[in-house]
């Protein structure tokens, strides 16, 4: 039976969006996404690796590699505006099958009198451009702590416009909210690690709302509370969330990643978007041959066998009620493609043409 394509619209589901979440996805509806768009963090790596600092032409270089390596096996690869998408595009790098996301912050946002970052567009950039440029997806990184009331506010703000703009255009949002130290604290702190859980959890039922994909952190730190306790709390994560969610790797070890991934899944998690634990070692090597070597080796070992974990997950449509089933019964009415965008459908009072074809 036929179900009208408003019960999508009712769930943000517009035709843009849809096609976005389906190009980034597996065919069962999980995400095995990776990031490639980490500039501050790569850059330091290649001046440690090779004692000097790169040029924009190596590090453009050096994630076309990395993209050309892992993108055949993931659904989704995510890019930077600034030395990503254009160049790893026009090279060919990424398969037809895999699904582009890029960008839209400024790398490294100015903060404010606690040092709490607050974020920004990156300049000369926007959603409209990633739309234009033919990307599936825009992604947003918002460092959000709630109990930081300034920050909080702009970021939110900050991201309600960027979430707007993205309805406007017709192109799926993916929300990045990490937590941070901030009033003196150092990164890594005590007081941090004993905040992050709760920290993630309130942040995703401030922001999951005003995205269609939401990455959140794994909510809190091995060591530090048990995995019981941790299961719980990814369980508050779940619930907490509004929309299909993914899990980011915020640049810990592979091996402590996929037990976290493991955890995800079964907690209800759509996926991952995980970047320097599949590949951070790529940049410490000096040798363009030999980054190659491990981009085509053990970083696609790792993005395989989370490919696995991931396609364990929850599917996203099942986060809104969805089935497969369903999805394949939807039927618009005649004259969408008008009303499509604000407009309106309208026949005529005149004569059918016979000849008209629509």
């Amino acid at each position: 039976m036929a179900t009208s394509i408003t019960r999508l619209y009712g769930l943000g589901l517009t035709p843009g969006k849809l096609r976005g979440l389906q190009r980034i996805s597996n065919p069962n509806g999980t995400l095995s996404m990776v990031a490639t768009d980490q500039n501050s963090s790569m850059i330091k790596m290649m001046k440690a690796a090779t004692g000097k600092e790169p040029t924009y032409d190596e590090i453009a270089d050096a994630k076309v590699m990395l993209s050309r390596a892992l993108a055949p096996h993931c659904s989704g690869l995510l890019v930077d505006g600034y030395y990503g998408y254009a160049s790893t595009v026009a090279a060919h790098a990424v398969p037809p099958g895999t699904g582009i996301l890029i960008r839209v912050e400024k790398s490294g946002a100015d903060k404010n009198a606690a040092g709490a970052p607050c974020g920004e567009v990156e300049p000369g950039w926007g959603v409209h451009k990633i739309k234009r440029c033919g990307a599936d997806a825009v992604k947003l990184l918002a460092q959000f702590e709630p109990t930081e009331f300034d920050s909080a506010e702009k970021n939110f703000e900050f991201t309600r416009q960027m979430y707007e703009q993205c309805i406007e255009h017709d192109i799926l949002f993916l929300l990045e909210p990490i937590h941070f130290p901030f009033n003196g604290e150092k990164e890594g702190a005590d007081s941090q690690k004993a905040r992050k859980a709760q920290t993630v959890i309130d942040s995703a039922k401030y922001l999951s709302r005003y995205c269609d994909i939401y990455k959140a952190e794994f909510p809190g730190t091995f060591g530090v509370e048990s995995d019981a306790q941790l299961v719980d709390n990814l369980k508050r994560l779940n619930d907490a969330c509004a929309k299909p969610w993914v899990l980011l790797s915020a640049g810990v070890d592979y091996d402590k990643y996929k037990k976290q991934v493991e955890m995800a899944m079964k907690a209800g998690a759509s996926g991952i978007l995980g970047g320097r634990a599949f590949w951070k070692e790529f940049f410490t090597y000096a040798n363009p041959a030999d980054r190659q070597k491990f981009a085509e080796t053990e970083c696609v070992r790792r993005v395989k066998e989370t490919d696995e974990i991931v396609r364990t997950g929850t599917p996203w449509f099942a986060k809104y009620g969805i089935t497969t089933e369903d999805l394949h019964g939807i039927r618009t009415a005649e004259g969408w493609h008008a009303r499509y965008g604000g407009g309106t459908a309208v026949k005529g009072t005149g004569p059918v043409d016979p000849n008209a074809v629509y």
